[in-house]
């Protein structure tokens, strides 16, 4: 379907502005729940207000599927186990979350508010009930990784699986995976009951929304849509779009989601460009060009993205209930409020990051290394000579080509090449 472009050197491992564009997608999420608690001047501004942000969750988290998807797949290292998967993963993501679960339940408890649903919710395995009490227990934004955990718990068959899918059909079943969310709209409004909803948001509905946007086999679609576009950049296959024309097509489909109807805009008019901006923010970054979002400060908040989604929603919902502090219809005041509950929130994230978080990547995350077995005597016979024209691999003597490289312009599947080591995600 696309015709191979120029190889990408396989020796670039980082992506600072996939890194900074986390931060980005988090600001997302932090601005529509932001919406939600303002103290509105007048009920016609939160209405347009309400209207024009009310999507803005829907991108963030739909961005933060896809990444994950793509990252990984782009990060994946050759000869690694499922188990050891796991458990970076589990060190990644289970400490923030329990953190976060803990604070929750102590503020809903200070308030003197039911905890409802907190032991699903501990579990992550909240985002498979549609009943609101559990999928929005505790910490809130927590759902999402109820979904994270299925995609970790799938991805060393799904990475397998679609390491055997020749490279000249990637846009294919890129295209087959699009297909399918677009069609989730009509599944939902075919199967699911329509009941709840936002009256500020016509023709929307909780048990559809939660079909669509938090239901986790639904999400995986995302996820795995993330693993195909990550594929078609590592072979060579990706069509050259820039990424502020990719920038634009995302704005667009931001836009087309505020007049389409409620269920198409959850995700299906930004899932393309998403997995677009993703790509090309990828291959801007292998090929060194600048973008505005390499630099270290967008780097860093990128690194603290994870912590600021955990935290954020429980300073502005919690933090205000606590503190009594609001605008009053105060427009002004109100802003100062929200941009102090933004500070605070960053400062929680890098507290969480750097306390919790980053110590326990770099203390549990991969088994320790044993102590090297003595040298064999010289009496013992030698392992076998590559031939010439090889050098051999790390483990076992295994002959392995010399300058074989892990982008070729006809490359193997991408499961069998070896990639760069896992950027600090």
């Amino acid at each position: 379907m696309s015709a191979p472009t120029e190889i990408i050197p396989a020796v670039h491992a980082r992506l600072p502005t996939l890194t900074g564009m986390r931060f980005l997608a988090a600001l997302l999420v932090f601005v529509f729940h932001a919406a939600t608690v303002f103290d509105y001047p007048d009920q016609q501004t939160a209405a347009d207000v309400g209207w024009l942000t009310g999507k803005l969750a829907f991108l963030g988290v739909s961005f933060f599927f896809v990444l994950s998807g793509f990252v990984l797949s782009w990060s994946a290292r050759a000869g690694d186990t499922a188990a050891r998967f796991w458990r970076r993963r589990a060190c990644k993501v289970y400490p923030n979350h329990l953190v976060t679960f803990l604070l929750a339940v102590a503020l809903l408890l200070a308030l003197h508010k039911p905890v409802t649903g907190w032991w699903q919710n501990l579990l992550l395995i909240h985002a498979w009930f549609p009943d609101q009490t559990i999928f929005n227990s505790a910490n809130v934004v927590s759902w999402s990784l109820a979904c994270e955990a299925v995609f970790y718990l799938l991805f060393p068959v799904l990475h397998r699986w679609f390491g055997r899918i020749p490279s000249s059909t990637l846009w294919w079943w890129a295209s087959g995976l699009v297909v399918v969310v677009l069609c989730m709209p009509l599944l939902a409004q075919a199967l699911v009951p329509a009941t709840g909803g936002d009256p500020t948001q016509p023709g929307s509905s909780l048990s559809q929304v939660w079909f669509l946007y938090i239901f986790p086999p639904v999400c995986l679609l995302q996820f795995m849509l993330g693993m195909i576009m990550a594929s078609i950049v590592l072979s060579g296959r990706w069509i050259g779009l820039p990424l502020p024309l990719a920038a634009v097509l995302l704005a667009g489909g931001y836009a087309l989601a505020l007049v389409v109807p409620y269920n198409f805009g959850v995700n299906a008019t930004t899932i393309v460009p998403v997995a677009l901006v993703i790509a090309a923010a990828a291959v801007a970054d292998v090929r060194g060009r600048a973008t505005l979002l390499r630099g270290r400060v967008a780097v860093w908040l990128g690194e603290v993205s994870f912590a600021f989604y955990l935290v954020h929603y429980l300073v502005l919902l919690h933090g205000r209930e606590l503190t009594g502090l609001r605008g009053n219809g105060e427009v002004a005041v109100e802003l100062a409020v929200l941009t102090g509950a933004m500070a605070l929130s960053l400062g929680l994230a890098w507290l969480l990051y750097a306390g919790v978080e980053r110590p326990v990547m770099r203390r549990w995350s991969r088994p320790r290394r044993s102590a090297r077995p003595p040298a064999p005597p010289q009496s013992q016979p030698r392992p076998p000579q590559a031939q010439r024209g090889q050098v051999t691999g790390p483990h076992h003597g295994v002959p392995v080509a010399r300058g074989s490289t892990a982008l070729q312009r006809h490359s193997a599947p991408v499961a069998k090449q070896p990639r760069p080591r896992e950027p600090r995600w």
